[in-house]
């Protein structure tokens, strides 16, 4: 919001001052990309530490459910011949 209100104060300046439509154009145009690329940085940095939460909270699900998986791994070895060997019988009858 504060980017579109920037922008309209910066058209009606120039307006004021005289200056030639195209020029209006291009200082807008470069204007509210400058705003935009600050008000996006604004927001990184805002939203920074939650990002780096994010980022250590999948790092340690990630690495509990591996060690999870390299406990568990011969029971699901298991479940899945069990199960080809249930899907043979299922067909056999």
């Amino acid at each position: 919001m504060l980017e579109l209100l920037f922008v309209l104060s910066f058209f009606c300046i120039l307006m004021v001052m005289g200056v030639s439509v195209l020029g209006i154009l291009a200082a807008m145009a470069v204007g509210f990309i400058l705003a935009l690329a600050g008000g996006m940085l604004v927001m990184l940095i805002k939203m920074l530490p939650w990002l780096l939460l994010a980022i250590v909270a999948v790092w340690m699900i990630r690495s509990w459910k591996q060690k999870k998986r390299a406990v568990a791994q011969p029971l699901y070895a298991e479940l899945i011949q069990d199960r080809a060997r249930w899907r043979r019988m299922r067909r056999r009858f």
